[in-house]
């Protein structure tokens, strides 16, 4: 398959720490509408892998190439510019703004100085808030303070929020943490749905959602890959079973 066909391809990609290799000489290739999910025990590099593609951490070596665009020496908001949304494990929303105004301060237009200040809520932005909050089971929360929302609503208003930027890549760390069965089910079915026009990239320990969600898993492993491929292969694995799996 020829590089360009990938939204993103992670080459020989290596982060030492004083020494330690979190990531080592790991390789990703993601595809267009794909859900990727990475998997692992603690310490095996995930969050590490999503912080160096998201610029938050800068590799020691390799590549990392988004739509062919060389990521490893790009600061933060030129990746988000670029088309790709990060989702930490805590919720980051503002706790104070209503959801509505969440999702408002996320639209693109608003996201420099001089956007900010000449930004006006039109009917188009107000139309895309609307959409977004029901994609997100939230229309009915608009009025409602941040703070006041379950968790499993701040994370969906987070997702929410990365939505308002329409990213053609969503990285997304433990989505489902903290959330009852049925708000996991319903962002297994949220991410379905997201994935029909954009990459995601998601982080979970919870093994039935992962079933849920992914056309393709990948393990890491010391910050290595130890296993690639379709749910079903990746848990019939004995590496996988021994390292992870059987714990």
């Amino acid at each position: 398959m020829a590089q360009k066909d990938f939204v993103l391809t992670v080459e020989d990609l290596t982060v030492s720490f004083d020494g330690f290799k979190a990531v080592d000489g790991l390789n990703l290739y993601i595809d267009q509408n794909e859900v990727r999910v990475v998997i692992g025990p603690n310490g095996a590099g995930k969050t590490t892998v999503l912080d160096l593609i998201s610029g938050k951490t800068r590799a020691t070596s390799g590549t990392i190439k988004f739509k062919g665009l060389e990521l490893t020496q790009m600061s933060e908001h030129m990746i988000v510019r670029a088309g790709i949304g990060r989702k930490f494990q805590t919720p980051s929303i503002y706790e104070n703004l209503t959801t509505y105004e969440n999702l408002e301060v996320s639209f693109p237009r608003g996201r420099s100085v001089f956007g900010a200040i000449a930004f006006k809520c039109t009917s188009e932005v107000d139309e895309r808030i609307r959409q977004i909050a029901d994609e997100v089971f939230l229309s009915d929360m608009l009025h409602q303070t941040a703070e006041l929302l379950s968790h499993g609503q701040k994370q969906w208003l987070e997702i929410g929020m990365l939505l308002m930027q329409d990213p053609e890549l969503m990285l997304l760390d433990e989505p489902v943490a903290g959330m009852s069965v049925s708000e996991r089910e319903k962002t297994a079915e949220l991410l379905g749905r997201v994935a029909k026009n954009r990459s995601v990239v998601v982080i979970e320990h919870d093994m039935e959602f992962v079933k849920n969600i992914a056309h393709r898993v990948t393990v890491l492993h010391q910050g290595k890959v130890l296993a690639d491929g379709s749910m079903e292969s990746v848990q019939a694995n004995p590496k996988v079973i021994e390292v992870y799996l059987g714990h």
